[in-house]
């Protein structure tokens, strides 16, 4: 059994908050953590700004020990530059590194990156390789179905990535060309899974924004772990919701004033991260989250929308 497998054999069934840019920061991998999520991973980091020793890159790679397990994320699209970044990313002592080949970002594509690596396998393969060659913690990959609707070959690509030693790989069931519309296919993630030829954990990616929808997908595809993304946005419960549904629990959702609390946390232990009107601005697209479906908001989400301070967040909120 490999590293990677071990890990993900303490769980029952391992949930993992997916990584995202200027939202899955430490402060907010830690309140997914105390909700339910088992795995959690830094938000995508460039190699070329890594091994540049940029600080906004570095500063990506600290998290608490409460995190654990807990993965790094690095993108490029240069062998050189991607092996250095793994080794600098290895060196804050992570439990494992995936490489994203699935970010459909347009400035993340035209530089060969991300989801650009889709038009050319054998490249993907041989960058892959060079990374896991270059540290000796699990690594695993991130991607996509393929290109377009015209170019899947995920089946196929799992497989080769499965044979320079990847330990785990997540499936986005859309393909680049979808970006984040229409509908996950989580067949193709179900036929990766059952591929005789694939006995690395598979996990499953796309469209899960419920505990109904975790547990229908979990058994129709027999997938090995889900990883949740967009749904947690400003909803980081949503892993307590996930496995109280599993183990046949009743889950309440928060109450008003509840959310007022942990959203007002999750904003001063932002701000506390990272300088105050940085935090304050990303927080803007979790409001929709913490406060749906609560009646007569609408008022306070616009003013929340204009604020700027901490002090200013606080006030909306708790009058």
């Amino acid at each position: 059994m490999s590293v990677f497998s071990e890990l993900l054999s303490q769980y029952s069934f391992p949930i993992f908050l997916a990584p995202m840019e200027d939202v899955t920061n430490s402060p907010f991998r830690l309140l997914c953590k105390e909700f339910g999520a088992d795995f959690v991973i830094t938000e995508f980091i460039s190699s070329d700004a890594l091994i540049r020793d940029a600080a906004k890159s570095l500063k990506k790679l600290a998290f608490d020990e409460k995190e654990r397990p807990f993965g790094v994320q690095i993108f490029g699209h240069d062998e050189y530059s991607l092996a250095k970044a793994a080794q600098v990313a290895a060196a804050s002592n992570p439990d494992f590194i995936d490489i994203n080949w699935g970010c459909p970002v347009k400035k993340v594509v035209l530089k060969g990156a991300g989801a650009a690596i889709l038009k050319d396998i054998p490249k993907m393969i041989i960058l892959t390789k060079a990374v896991v060659d270059s540290v000796n913690i699990p690594v695993t990959v991130k991607t996509r179905l393929g290109w377009d609707e015209n170019d899947k070959p995920i089946v196929s690509v799992a497989e080769q990535l499965q044979d320079v030693g990847i330990q785990a790989l997540t499936v986005h069931g859309r393909t680049r060309a979808q970006l984040y519309g229409g509908k996950a296919d989580w067949t193709l993630i179900g036929e990766v899974k059952n591929n005789p030829r694939m006995y690395i954990p598979i996990i499953g990616n796309g469209d899960i924004d419920s505990g109904t929808k975790a547990l229908e997908y979990k058994n129709l595809y027999g997938v090995d772990a889900i990883m949740i993304g967009r749904a947690s946005i400003g909803n980081p419960w949503i892993f307590k919701e996930i496995k109280d549904l599993f183990d046949n629990r009743m889950f309440i959702a928060p109450s008003y004033e509840e959310r007022v609390v942990l959203c007002l946390r999750h904003l001063r232990l932002s701000a506390e991260w990272k300088p105050e009107r940085v935090a304050v601005l990303e927080m803007r697209r979790h409001y929709a989250g913490y406060f749906k479906q609560i009646p007569n908001f609408k008022e306070k989400k616009i003013k929340l929308m204009q604020a700027l301070t901490v002090e200013e967040c606080e006030s909306i909120l708790l009058t």
